[in-house]
């Protein structure tokens, strides 16, 4: 995932999540959801401590 592209994903993620109205949603979906968006958000952590050096080179751990 590219870091555009990552981040991209997490905007309309979280746009899309602020749009619905919680208390409408199955909470099956709900939950799948911000599991989801943590997801996300693990792997735009990692990909920023990547570039900006936090994690020692070579370092390859990543959540997918």
């Amino acid at each position: 995932m590219r870091w555009e592209g990552g981040m991209s994903e997490l905007v309309t993620a979280i746009d899309h999540l602020a749009a619905e109205d919680p208390s409408e949603l199955p909470r099956g979906l709900l939950a799948a959801q911000l599991v989801e968006l943590h997801w996300q958000m693990a792997r735009l952590q990692a990909q920023i401590a990547r570039r900006t050096s936090v994690r020692p080179p070579g370092d390859e751990r990543e959540y997918n």
